[in-house]
């Protein structure tokens, strides 16, 4: 493993970061005519915390990780783009990702001109382990797992992602969106061992915020230090961190839990019907389901109001249709418009 200093692009180690109006002082503060802003109180007159400090102690207690390993995005997209602003050289560097997976890894490559590498996931989606340090070279700076995996659903054993970060000789990103459904432990549990491991999870998902657009980071100090140097400086707006500081007081563990039943029910009920293929193990709040034909299933759902994401032009995706497990109400009505399918005159399955 290299030193994180040599992995940094050299114009980034070297930055001196912009300091914000609100990063030049400590404590209370009674009059504020630093930063030019209007001084007629209506709320949202005032620049936001731009170290999001009160958000980041909850999340911090919630996840047991501290403050200074923690990064807040917007969206896990804002930590993803980071990513390779501060570690790859436009042109010069690349980075590697599994496929099938989530795709701004990709897009992001692309936007800052680093080449992506991006190796296939074994006929079941399990972890090429060997093949995906075969693909690195002196230039691979980064390398992205994504664990539940997007689209198809399942965890990687933690031996074999612990494996790829202890070999690989950059970054391992581990997105980990989907962990609060997994009955697999998170990696920030071994996050200090391993300087070159960056977590990525979300308040998209589990916990219902997925309109304020929050993503989190974790990773060394070291790293989370770039992070806040390289970000724009008011990244999180106030509002946003308002609503997110309130609903992160709700315990949300019921609704995974009906989730997770939920996943295990619709999963069973499709298994029987001739037009589906195959159901693929999910550790995530969707399941992925091999069909007999993705495109017309797809248009039948939609004639029914009904939207499903269509991953058949997806790399080993083929005739697959991403499922979200909605409320039960909503299940139900997937289910029975899936079995009218399944069993009308002009089915696929003959």
């Amino acid at each position: 493993m290299k030193d994180i200093d040599s992995l940094v692009r050299p114009n980034i180690a070297k930055l001196t970061p912009y300091s914000t109006a609100r990063d030049e002082y400590k404590g209370e503060i009674g009059v504020f005519i630093d930063a030019n802003e209007n001084p007629f109180q209506n709320g949202y007159n005032r620049y936001p915390d731009p170290r999001q400090t009160e958000l980041k102690k909850q999340i911090s207690a919630i996840k047991n990780v501290p403050v200074e390993n923690m990064f807040i995005g917007n969206g896990s997209d804002e930590a993803i783009d980071l990513c390779f602003r501060i570690f790859c050289n436009p042109g010069v560097d690349n980075a590697i990702a599994i496929a099938p997976s989530y795709g701004m890894y990709r897009v992001s490559a692309d936007i800052n001109d680093v080449e992506m590498r991006e190796v296939r996931l074994n006929d079941d989606f399990s972890l090429p382990v060997e093949r995906l340090l075969e693909a690195a070279d002196e230039h691979s700076k980064l390398m992205f797992l994504c664990s539940p995996n997007n689209p198809s659903g399942n965890s990687f054993p933690f031996d074999e992602m612990l494996a790829l970060i202890d070999g690989f000789n950059g970054i391992v990103v581990v997105d980990e969106a989907y962990i609060d459904f997994a009955s697999q432990p998170s990696l920030l549990t071994v996050l200090g061992e391993h300087k070159n491991l960056i977590v990525m999870q979300t308040l998209s998902k589990a916990y219902g915020m997925a309109a304020l657009r929050l993503g989190l980071a974790f990773a060394s100090k070291e790293i989370m230090l770039h992070f806040a140097n390289v970000k724009y400086p008011y990244n999180i707006n106030l509002a946003g961190m308002q609503q997110a500081y309130d609903l992160l007081k709700r315990d949300v563990k019921s609704e995974v839990e009906m989730i997770k039943s939920e996943r295990a029910r619709v999963a069973e009920a499709l298994n029987g019907m001739s037009n589906i293929k195959k159901i693929y193990p999910s550790d995530a709040n969707f399941i992925l389901v091999k069909v007999d034909d993705a495109d017309t299933i797809y248009d039948r759902l939609i004639e029914q109001k009904i939207i499903v994401r269509n991953r058949t032009r997806v790399v080993g995706c083929k005739d697959c249709l991403r499922i979200t497990i909605g409320t039960p109400e909503e299940n139900d009505k997937l289910i029975e418009e899936l079995s009218k399918i399944d069993n009308s005159k002009s089915r696929i399955i003959e």
